[in-house]
C-alpha cells in the first residue's frame, strides 16, 4: 500500500512554486521510513473494500503531519538530532529557519489535502477533526511537552504510558479514526479497531524504545542510545530491557485479540501488526 500514495505525494510537491521550500519538503517527506500511519489508514479502507485511490490525499496528509513532527522534533531546541532515516536531519541540510518553514508548510498543507479530497462534507469534517486532535494540544504536541518536561525525572508507568499515548499513539489513533470515517463499519467494529490502534500505538513506542537501546545507528537510521544519553523517559529505562519486551508482547497480544473480534477478515491490519512481532 505504500507505493500507492508516494507518487501522489510527489504530484503534490510538484505544485509548490517556491523551489527552496519544495526541495526541503521533498527531502524529508520522501526520505523513506515505515509510513505506518498512512498505511494504517489505507489498511482500514482495504479491509472494508473502500477505494484506495479516493484515500490517497488523506493518506498523504497523514504522512505530511508525521513528517512535520519529525522535522520539528529534530531541531536543536527540541531533541537536537543530526540523523533521520540515515540522512542529515532537515536543519542540518537546509538550516534551522528552512527546516521550521518546511515543517510548517507540511502541517498546513495536510489540512488542505483533507479538505479538498473527494469525500462527502461530513466525512471530511470528521477526518479534519481527528487529524487536528491527534496532532495538536490534545495529542502529539501535548505528548512532546510531557516528554520535554519529564527529562531527567523518573516518570511512573501510568505517566509514561500517557505521554506516549499522546506523543506517538495519538496520530495512529487519528489515522484509524480517519479510515473508519470513510467506510461502512458497524459500531462494534469501530470500537474494536479503536482499541487495536491504541494497543498498536503503545506497542510501537515500546518497540522503538527497545530498538534505541539495542540497535546500531546504521540499523536505526538515527543516533542509537540517544534516549539513554539524554535521560529520556523510556520503557526500557523504567522496566529494563526484559520488562520492556514483556510489555511489548502484552500489547501485541491485545492488538491481535482485537482483530479477531472484527466481523470480517482484516489481513492488511494483520500485516501492520506484524511490524511489532
Amino acid at each position: 500500500m505504500t507505493a500507492e500514495f508516494v507518487p501522489y505525494m510527489n504530484q503534490v510537491l510538484d505544485q509548490i512554486e517556491q523551489p527552496n521550500l519544495q526541495e526541503a519538503m521533498r527531502y524529508s517527506l520522501l526520505a523513506g521510513g515505515k509510513r505506518l500511519r498512512p498505511r494504517l489508514f489505507l489498511a482500514v479502507l482495504a479491509s472494508f473494500n473502500h477505494s484506495l485511490e479516493a484515500g490517497l490525499p488523506v493518506a498523504s496528509a497523514i504522512e505530511f503531519v508525521h513528517t512535520y513532527s519529525l522535522i520539528h522534533d529534530d531541531l536543536p531546541a527540541m531533541d537536537n538530532d543530526d540523523l533521520r532515516r540515515g540522512k542529515p536531519t532537515s536543519h542540518k541540510q537546509f538550516g534551522e529557519a528552512m527546516a521550521i518553514l518546511a515543517g510548517d508548510a507540511l502541517l498546513t498543507d495536510a489540512f488542505a489535502l483533507v479538505a479538498t479530497s473527494d469525500y462527502p462534507d461530513t466525512v471530511r469534517a470528521q477526518m479534519t477533526a481527528a487529524l487536528s486532535v491527534g496532532a495538536g494540544s490534545h495529542g502529539m504536541v501535548a505528548g512532546q511537552v510531557r516528554d520535554m518536561l519529564g527529562e531527567h525525572q523518573q516518570l511512573s508507568l501510568p505517566a509514561l504510558t500517557q505521554l506516549h499515548q499522546e506523543k506517538t499513539g495519538a496520530l495512529l489513533q487519528a489515522a484509524m479514526k480517519m479510515g473508519l470515517a470513510a467506510v461502512d463499519a458497524s459500531e462494534r467494529d469501530k470500537r474494536a479497531l479503536a482499541r487495536f490502534a491504541g494497543a498498536f500505538g503503545l506497542g510501537f513506542q515500546i518497540k522503538d524504545d527497545i530498538l534505541d537501546a539495542t540497535a546500531t545507528t546504521a540499523e536505526l537510521g538515527k543516533t542509537a542510545n540517544k534516549d539513554q544519553a539524554e535521560a529520556k523517559n523510556t520503557f526500557v529505562r523504567l522496566l529494563g530491557l526484559d520488562g520492556a519486551k514483556e510489555a511489548l508482547a502484552l500489547q501485541v497480544t491485545a492488538a491481535d485479540q482485537v482483530l479477531h473480534e472484527v466481523s470480517r477478515p482484516v489481513p492488511e491490519l494483520n500485516l501492520i501488526l506484524d511490524y511489532l512481532k
